[in-house]
């Protein structure tokens, strides 16, 4: 297999989609039907990444840190599933908060992966440097989960593709937020301020640190509160006061899980 670094940055098969609202509403009514199908998140992504996203891949990709982790050739998500690996990591470690994140939802990064992977087996994917880039914003999401404090109901997913936008510029993200905040509110007919839980999570991204950019070996064996604060990562307090609104309705997370959100 051919390291990624032999690899050119773009392969001649790569098409840059920019947005295609129909396909885009196409896959999320697919999503409304059955909120499991987290398939149908990944094609709303790849109907909808622009010249900006591809643009923010090859600037880190070209810039010193990007290339020093490319050829590193670290596997992401067998790197965080290895959680023998961070035995040793403090309590308060991001380490410490994702593995209890991680068996407290039943996930995996190897599970995220394959789920990208029904839309698109490995071998169908341009062979290129940019996919690297694409990879390495799906490995990260449940971290982003984690050092946001976003949580994996309905609303938490949806702020955190808000987060995620400002991080990713895909507009298939926001597309994929706005429309879950909307479909929240059908169903429960709240009084809590869903967009402004968007508007928020778009501004905690916009404010931090890129942190799918990050060595995330590193990242793992920091202090959560010290990485929060080197990340400049605020608190997500208007989701909060929202949960706290939904709570008091007598709506339960459980009840509003909008499936899918588990993209990058």
């Amino acid at each position: 297999m051919m390291a990624v670094t032999d690899l050119p940055l773009v392969a001649s098969d790569r098409k840059t989609s920019g947005f295609r609202p129909l396909k885009v509403l196409h896959h999320f009514g697919k999503l409304i039907e059955d909120k499991e199908d987290t398939e149908q998140v990944f094609h709303i992504i790849e109907a909808t990444k622009g010249r900006k996203s591809h643009a923010q891949a090859h600037a880190f990709i070209r810039s010193p840190e990007g290339q020093r982790m490319m050829s590193g050739g670290v596997d992401i998500p067998a790197m965080l599933d290895d959680h023998a690996r961070w035995a040793d990591c403090a309590a308060e470690t991001v380490a410490a908060h994702y593995i209890a994140f991680m068996k407290r939802e039943g996930l995996s990064a190897a599970g995220l992966v394959a789920e990208s992977h029904k839309w698109a087996p490995p071998e169908s994917l341009p062979q290129d440097q940019t996919q690297w880039y694409f990879d390495r914003l799906r490995d990260t999401h449940d971290l982003f989960h984690v050092l946001t404090g976003y949580g994996r109901d309905a609303l938490g997913e949806a702020s955190l593709l808000g987060f995620s936008y400002e991080q990713n510029h895909n507009k298939g993200i926001l597309f994929i937020a706005y429309a879950g905040a909307r479909q929240i509110k059908k169903v429960s007919g709240t009084k809590a301020p869903l967009f402004a839980a968007i508007k928020e999570g778009r501004a905690l991204g916009l404010a931090a640190a890129k942190i799918a950019h990050q060595d995330i070996a590193a990242l793992m064996r920091e202090d959560i509160g010290e990485a929060r604060k080197r990340l400049n990562i605020g608190k997500p307090e208007v989701y909060r006061q929202c949960l706290a609104i939904l709570q008091g309705e007598g709506v339960a997370r459980e009840q509003l899980t909008l499936g899918g959100a588990q993209a990058a």
